[in-house]
């Protein structure tokens, strides 16, 4: 039996406000079999596209776009990872395992067995209050040890992650800190803003604010469900020889200020890198865009979700003139919180069967959850290690990569113009002048 309701945990979602582990709630679930091994068995000769990065690199993200990519079968993964000399290993011959990671990602699962749809049902997204989501909602990621996600915010929507197979470590921060991440678009991928830091070897002469920027660490072991909330900021890395995990994207609420936050910098970004320029070669997009879009259809996207959202917003209003309450809301429509909610929400059932993602005040302490075994209390064991600014950054002269420019580019221009903060700006100017228009 589940710790929770479907009904009990979906009202749990909707209230929390910072990141959460769920401890059982997958023991009857039959993607908890999911390992590399098994699926390896289940696509046979199927090949998928991996992404490659070096384990050893310097105090820079490593974006998707500076990753080498090849396509092989789970086996010839498998083979590679064990280091097994003599066996079939395909493409996988250039990267000696030594000094590569590789990561399957962003699988859709419905695209990876669509010939074998009853093994949408091994994943029960509905025991979380989601009616009818299960596999076809969802993306498997297989990766060695290393393989890691850039740090990012999603726009919009929040994540539920399953771990299946090994560990992955966590690293959260909080909406507020965007700053303190130095937010780019570049490489621009829709609903993903990347930070410019990496986070676990920042580069503090470039990045000062970073140091006061508040990190959420977590372990997540097998069995266990990570709740990511609206724009919390993450980095993943994978902790273990092999990991597997399941990953859903929900949307507790519509969100149509993101949307028209979201056409806006389309329209910005692939204006600008799309104009003839010297400074224009380089990978701007991510692998996982299809292309770029022609302005007129940007225009078009976004004429589309302005008036979405005035709609919706223009409903809240009228809802609001005929109750005849004194209900308080955004300029997005979204009703402000009370004192009353934000304690609501702080009443939360945290216990033995659901843990928050503690953090520090400042980044200098990292507070790491780990898991334990079953018993009557929390299984959390909360280990915080000093680091000061010495060791976030490497000041070593062979490593430290000299990053001043004789003039500014179309990116340090892009990086202004679609800054979340002046994205969000225009957002309400736009929204403004339709409304005046109507």
């Amino acid at each position: 039996m589940n710790a929770f309701s479907p009904e009990e945990t979906r009202t749990i979602l909707r209230d929390l406000q910072q990141p959460a582990v769920f401890l059982d709630m997958t023991q009857n679930w039959p993607v908890r079999n999911w390992t590399a091994a098994h699926l390896s068995t289940c696509l046979g000769d199927r090949q998928t596209q991996f992404r490659l990065g070096r384990l050893k690199g310097s105090n820079a993200p490593l974006f998707e776009t500076q990753c080498a990519y090849e396509d092989a079968t789970l086996s010839q993964f498998l083979n590679w990872s064990q280091n097994q000399t003599g066996a079939d290993i395909g493409h996988f011959s250039k990267y000696p395992r030594s000094d590569y990671w590789a990561y399957a990602d962003y699988k859709y699962i419905a695209m990876m067995f669509e010939d074998q749809p009853e093994l949408y049902e091994d994943v029960k997204w509905s025991e979380f209050g989601f009616s009818g989501r299960d596999g076809r909602e969802s993306t498997l990621w297989i990766g060695t040890k290393g393989a890691n996600t850039p740090c990012h915010q999603d726009s919009y929507g929040c994540n539920l992650v399953l771990q299946v197979q090994g560990r992955k470590r966590w690293h959260l921060f909080p909406p507020e800190d965007t700053s303190k991440l130095y937010p780019t678009r570049i490489p621009y991928e829709e609903s993903s803003v990347f930070s410019q830091v990496d986070v676990l070897h920042p580069d503090l002469r470039r990045f000062p604010a970073f140091h006061s920027a508040r990190v959420h660490s977590v372990t997540l072991e097998p069995g266990q469900v990570l709740f990511v909330p609206r724009h919390w900021w993450h980095y993943v890395e994978s902790i273990d020889h092999i990991t597997v995990s399941v990953n859903t994207w929900i949307e507790l609420e519509e969100d149509d200020v993101a949307r028209v936050s979201e056409a806006v910098t389309r329209a910005v970004v692939c204006a600008l890198k799309s104009a003839p320029c010297e400074d224009n070669t380089d990978a701007w997009l991510n692998p996982t865009e299809t292309g770029v879009t022609p302005h007129q259809e940007n225009l078009q996207y976004l004429n589309l979700a302005v008036e979405s959202c005035s709609q919706r917003l223009r409903q809240a209003q009228a809802l609001d003139r005929k109750s005849h309450s004194r209900v308080k809301r955004d300029f997005r429509g979204q009703l402000r919180k009370s004192c009353t909610a934000d304690r609501d929400a702080a009443a939360l059932p945290f216990g033995p069967h659901l843990v928050p993602v503690c953090g520090a005040k400042e980044h200098k302490c990292v507070c790491v959850v780990d898991s334990g075994a079953g018993g009557d209390t929390p299984p959390m064991d909360h280990k915080c290690e000093a680091m000061t600014q010495s060791d976030c950054s490497d000041s070593s002269s062979e490593n430290h990569v000299d990053q001043q420019r004789t003039g500014l580019t179309t990116n340090d221009l892009l990086e202004c113009l679609v800054h979340p903060d002046v994205i969000a700006r225009v957002t309400q100017l736009l929204l403004d002048t339709h409304a005046n228009r109507r």
